[in-house]
């Protein structure tokens, strides 16, 4: 038999949580074949097989956060789950039986099959079988594991029993006086309040950017540029692309192309900073930041700076796509060496982005407004478009910063430029 364990389905994982389970115990297993999706610190991913077989267990129940490396499932050639029986009571002490052993009935042959584990609740000064977020939950929720009936797979308690016991007693789950609990938290009744637990891609991005605002000194660069002629040059280019049944070019994918153009020409930007040491990336990969419910992902279109702005727009549009399905691979998250966070679409004129480590900058791009300017002294109503670079004053220092920004806004003013 083979033990098939929580895999490490990204660079950053430490846990995944079993989101659902496509194959049960006693079906048949394909290599190559999904047997379930595991909700990973980025996306929803699917598991699949490394060998043929038969499902003979599984360990952790759908809803379960486990830790990498964890076996979660065994795979065999079947005759584990045909035999899989409750194994033999213990013999009873010199003294006489506990009240439930000396009551109990004698085991049916029905029984003899069942799970290992008894589905009623543990005996008295014996700990609950429950999985780790039933735990975390029965903790929150103030709710004693040891009253709690199991449903899970061998009467293992899962976190519905716990919110059904919450809601059945809703007096004995509150737990004891906590009157300042948190500083600061609005007083409402729990009727006013629903909790809506965390995904697992938003407990890590909320981690990990929390660590890159504490560790990366964060320092901002805006610039306000006149985009007129580059939202001209777009759509008399999308006229053309269209007319060759091309694919149409958004204004971010211009503005991929620009900054991998500029990465190019200042290549001080492109870097990590590594403790003891700075690494310069040679490769120009560019996260660009995709909205999902739930969380935030960030595919990464590797090496921009030799793909034409067609070739960004068809590939953006497909990570996106995969991004919102939860269906992005590993490496298409990987690797990236700088980040784009555009929210122009919500109308949103300016903001600053957290930058998204190991990269050393980040950079923000708001909406088009028009805009009155001089222009040979008289008044005239332009599009500007405010951008936003953060950057980690440890890899990056402010005349770096500013010189990439102004071979951008350079880029976005000249836009024939910018496909070259």
């Amino acid at each position: 038999m083979t033990d098939i364990q929580m895999p490490r389905l990204s660079d950053t994982m430490e846990e995944g949580v079993i989101a659902n389970w496509h194959k049960q115990v006693g079906d048949k297993v394909a290599r190559g074949e999904v047997v379930a999706e595991i909700e990973t610190d980025k996306a929803l991913m699917e598991l699949e097989a490394y060998d043929d077989g038969v499902l003979e267990k599984i360990l952790v129940e759908a809803g379960t956060t486990v830790a990498i490396g964890t076996p979660i499932a065994v795979l065999g050639d079947g005759s584990g789950a045909a035999a899989e029986a409750a194994p033999a009571a213990p013999a009873p002490a010199a003294a006489e039986p506990a009240p439930a052993e000396a009551a109990a009935p004698a085991a049916t042959p029905a029984a003899a099959s069942a799970p290992a584990e008894p589905a009623a609740p543990a005996e008295s000064g014996s700990k609950p079988k429950a999985s780790p977020l039933a735990k975390a939950v029965a903790k929150e929720k103030g709710v004693d594991l040891g009253s709690v009936q199991g449903t899970g797979p061998g009467g293992r308690i899962i976190r519905a029993d716990i919110e059904a016991a919450a809601s059945a007693a809703p007096a004995a789950a509150a737990p004891a006086a906590a009157p300042a609990a948190q500083a600061g938290a609005p007083a409402v009744a729990s009727d006013d309040v629903e909790e809506i637990p965390l995904s697992n891609i938003r407990k890590v991005t909320a981690k990990r950017l929390t660590e890159s605002k504490q560790n990366a000194p964060h320092f901002y660069l805006t610039s306000a540029i006149d985009v007129t002629e580059l939202l001209e040059f777009r759509a008399s280019l999308n006229e053309r692309l269209q007319a060759a049944d091309g694919p149409k070019v958004s204004v971010n994918d211009l503005i991929v192309k620009a900054v991998a153009t500029s990465l190019r020409a200042n290549p001080s930007v492109n870097v990590s900073f590594a403790g003891d040491k700075m690494l310069q990336h040679k490769r120009i990969n560019l996260g660009v930041a995709v909205a999902i419910d739930g969380g935030l992902v960030v595919p990464v279109v590797k090496d921009a700076d030799r793909k034409s702005v067609t070739e960004i727009a068809t590939e953006s549009r497909e990570l996106a796509g995969r991004a919102r399905e939860g269906k992005l691979k590993l490496d298409e998250m990987s690797g990236g060496t700088f980040s784009i966070s555009n929210l122009g679409m919500f109308g949103i004129e300016q903001f600053s982005a957290v930058i998204n480590p190991p990269e050393a900058a980040i950079l923000a791009v708001g909406a088009a407004r028009d805009e009155v300017q001089v222009r040979d002294g008289e008044f005239v109503a332009r599009k500007i478009l405010r951008v936003t670079l953060s950057a980690d004053h440890r890899a990056v220092d402010g005349a770096v910063g500013a010189a990439f920004l102004q071979q951008f806004t350079s880029l976005l003013e000249d836009p024939i430029r910018i496909i070259a």
